[in-house]
């Protein structure tokens, strides 16, 4: 075998289909595109969603919910990643800055401290919102919730 006698296997390749190219081809006059309509056009685009005529899916399905756009979003942290974060870096009093620092939100994310977890040591929490449960495990730990005035 040379280099030169190298093809693509069989029925690997197909001729370009080539048309409006005169009715001799077969495939002149409308090009294969049908008469008339839309799609026989220059420049025919199929609308988003377009399903045939048919209903389309979001107009068939019912529109539910509601989004408060007065609604205050938290990064929730849990008093077991403060209690693990006070013992990484041996501090006792954590503020927004060691918590978003340590990678537990983000920098422009509100902190609230939810109650999952035990905590032994006593910790100075300061975040913007607290849970009761929260509150209440660090108070019982002697520690102290300072709440960020809004």
């Amino acid at each position: 075998m040379k280099l030169h006698e190298l093809k693509p296997a069989k029925g690997a390749t197909r001729r370009r289909k080539r048309v409006g190219r005169g009715q001799g081809s077969g495939k002149g006059g409308t090009a294969t595109r049908g008469t008339k309509g839309a799609q026989s056009r220059s420049g025919y685009a199929r609308k988003l969603g377009f399903e045939g005529g048919q209903m389309p899916i979001q107009r068939r399905v019912p529109k539910f919910g509601f989004k408060n756009p007065n609604r205050i979003e938290y990064q929730p942290v849990n008093i077991a990643s403060l209690q693990a974060l006070s013992e990484k870096i041996g501090k006792n009093e954590l503020g927004l800055a060691e918590i978003k620092a340590a990678g537990l939100a983000d920098t422009k994310d509100l902190v609230k401290v939810l109650g999952n977890g035990e905590l032994t040591a006593a910790l100075t929490v300061t975040a913007d919102a607290f849970s009761k449960t929260a509150v209440s495990k660090i108070e019982a730990a002697g520690g102290q919730a300072i709440l960020i005035g809004k």
